[in-house]
């Protein structure tokens, strides 16, 4: 019996992928077609065409985008096709084909962003991109006329921008592991005005978010809506068991129903609860109300759809409650902490915080799990 029930489970969590999978795609570009001509807009502020690249010998264009954590493991290795390449007449351009609308929350646990065109400004000036970065998000018309399959997906076009290769960029998204540089071989080839030794490889990554998908986020959210929102009462034991070990990262919001501050930026946890809350993360809200303020704490809570751990100040002794969770906490909301798996503290803050920045001290916070590097290239920034 056991083993039917880890069956069944195993068949529940796969099937969102396989649907991913089966869903109609529009038809990967064939080997030797011409390269479709565009008109994207850049994080640069340029609006860039397939005739801009037409000085250069070979022009890769590689689909990737913010969230996806493969595309994220390769980005170093997008940079360094670029700048390797920048003197051999090889113009390297990505191209970011999703719709944001389409991206769920839970898909977004192994990042700071999403793939909207201002994130991708952040995710570009965060990341030193040396390279021009496109957003094909609004329409997805270019995206529909190459056809990528996943991100990232490199096409590679020579000199008459017939297409030579197509695929992944080299065969494992850990470095580590690469032993083929088919992206890099295609190139060499195209420069050398030889065949290309593999003219197609399969592509692994995150599935193109198409616009077909935008009714998996909004269930998402309905969802969320009808998640159960609690508040319960904390005592200065409850808040030092708060600060023990719990083998995950904690995160940690003071606020009040009086601070608008604090009210202004609940949403932003929220959303990072929903973002992380698969992987060994948690967070937990405390109302610094007096006990008996519960119920407008709770139409607060409600009103923000605040499924988290919350809690409420359970006496009116607010300094001693204060003192029994951080004895240097000199009063004031909002206050956020960040505490890492084995209970000590990776941030704390008085007042507003920068949702990004919290986002990225997250990530590179959480054990890796199911996606191991992720860790490391958020500790690496």
């Amino acid at each position: 019996m056991a083993v039917k029930v880890r069956l069944a489970s195993f068949l529940l969590m796969l099937a969102p992928a396989v649907w991913c999978a089966t869903e109609e795609n529009p038809p990967t570009l064939a080997t030797g077609a011409s390269a479709p001509d565009f008109t994207l807009p850049a994080v640069d502020g340029k609006t860039y065409h397939l005739a801009d690249f037409a000085g250069s010998k070979v022009l890769a264009i590689v689909f990737t985008c913010d969230h996806c954590p493969t595309a994220q493991l390769y980005e170093e290795r997008i940079k360094k096709l670029a700048s390797d390449y920048h003197d051999r007449s090889v113009a390297v351009v990505a191209i970011q084909p999703n719709d944001p609308k389409s991206v769920r929350l839970d898909e977004m646990g192994y990042t700071d962003l999403s793939d909207s065109f201002e994130e991708m400004k952040i995710r570009a000036r965060y990341s030193h991109f040396n390279f021009p970065y496109l957003y094909d998000g609004e329409t997805q018309a270019t995206a529909r006329k190459y056809g990528p399959t996943a991100t990232p997906h490199v096409f590679v076009f020579d000199q008459e921008r017939k297409l030579r290769y197509q695929g992944r960029l080299d065969d494992s998204s850990r470095v580590a592991l690469v032993k083929r540089q088919d992206a890099r071989n295609a190139i060499e080839a195209v420069l050398a005005d030889k065949p290309v030794p593999a003219q197609k490889t399969p592509t692994f990554g995150c599935s193109i978010k198409w616009a077909s998908k935008e009714e998996g986020r909004a269930a998402e959210m309905a969802e969320i809506e009808k998640e159960p929102v609690k508040v319960d009462l904390v005592d200065a034991a409850g808040f030092k068991a708060l600060r023990a070990a719990t083998g995950k990262v904690l995160l940690v919001d003071f606020w009040a129903t009086w601070c608008g501050p604090c009210v202004k930026q609940f949403p932003e946890f929220q959303t990072m609860f929903r973002m992380y809350r698969h992987r060994a993360f948690d967070l937990v809200t405390v109302a610094t109300n007096y006990p008996d303020e519960k119920k407008g704490v709770l139409t607060e809570l409600d009103r923000q759809h605040a499924s988290s751990r919350n809690l409420l100040f359970g006496t009116t002794d607010n300094y001693a409650l204060m003192a029994a969770f951080d004895p240097n906490w000199n009063a004031g909301v909002p206050y956020t902490v960040l505490i890492r798996p084995d209970g000590t503290i990776a941030f704390q803050h008085q007042g507003t915080i920068d949702p990004i920045e919290l986002r990225r001290l997250i990530l590179a916070n959480l054990p890796d799990d199911d996606y191991i590097g992720i860790k490391a290239h958020w500790s690496q920034h």
